[in-house]
């Protein structure tokens, strides 16, 4: 069977619970034989399928992320690693990029809460070239993927990846703050929350779940930026899209003005913080 017949059956076989049937089958089929998307499309077509492509299909079949069984995915003009130890970073997720680097093009320091992949860090600090950062995490095997990631990339000299939680005293000790930019993508799913198979099934839950109301860390990352911002800086947050109501509350509360951006589907995304005018950062 050639790769184009087993891509049509593979196909028809996904369609049942892929919206992007044809596209997971054509990836998968470039990951079979080792080769790009595209040059599976122009010049791979024609040849035999390969043994382990079946195998792989069968894997989507059973709600698992085609970025998980390639252990690929791009982001922002990157390729980047991920596996299970980290969530897939998201298109809508890039609205948070644009906006950081629309916001201090002339940042030089990074703080990048919640790193995972690294995906937003590296993402801002490729576009930076005069910037460095620092990426957080509570996991170390996401910490080991985001330290991949960057040298990778080029970037492992000016993106350091430390271990710390926002819920511990004293984490940000040592990080090399205040910060021009502070980036943040925590877990902001509720607890009860009806997810696809593939999310609930596969994603990380401790880069999820954040409380009966998705607001948990909110509630404790937000109030500490007034602290962690330099003169001028900016934090950008991504939200639920039903939570910019609850979190802009809470950075109020914190002393930060705050403005929304939608995502390309017109949702609710990111919360751009800044200080408020007359309420200088405390300092610990």
């Amino acid at each position: 069977m050639s790769a184009a017949q087993a891509i049509r059956e593979a196909a028809q076989r996904l369609s049942g619970l892929s919206d992007t049937a044809r596209l997971d089958a054509e990836v998968l089929m470039a990951h079979a034989l080792g080769v790009s998307r595209s040059d599976l499309l122009l010049r791979h077509m024609a040849d035999p399928a390969p043994a382990p492509f079946a195998a792989l299909v069968d894997r989507r079949l059973g709600h698992e992320p085609v970025a998980y069984i390639t252990g690929a995915q791009e982001f922002f003009g990157l390729p980047l690693r991920v596996t299970p130890d980290v969530l897939i970073p998201r298109g809508d997720s890039e609205v948070l990029v644009e906006r950081a680097l629309a916001a201090r093009p002339d940042a030089l320091r990074v703080l990048d809460c919640g790193t995972g992949s690294g995906a937003l860090l590296l993402a801002v600090l490729a576009n930076l070239p005069g910037a460095r950062g620092v990426g957080i995490d509570r996991s170390p095997a996401a910490l080991e993927i985001a330290a991949a990631n960057a040298k990778a990339l080029g970037l492992a000299d000016r993106a350091a990846m430390v271990r710390a939680d926002w819920d511990q005293p004293g984490w940000a000790e040592g990080l090399g703050g205040p910060f021009d930019l502070i980036l943040a993508n925590p877990p902001y799913v509720e607890d009860a929350a009806d997810l696809a198979p593939s999310v609930r099934a596969h994603a990380p839950a401790g880069a999820l779940f954040a409380g009966a109301e998705g607001l948990d860390a909110y509630a404790v990352l937000v109030p500490q930026v007034p602290g962690l911002l330099a003169l001028g800086g900016v934090a950008l947050v991504e939200i639920g899209h039903q939570q910019a109501d609850a979190v802009g509350t809470i950075a109020r509360a914190a002393g930060l003005d705050t403005a929304l951006h939608r995502d390309l589907g017109g949702r609710p995304r990111v919360l751009e913080c800044t200080i408020s005018l007359g309420k200088p950062p405390a300092r610990a």
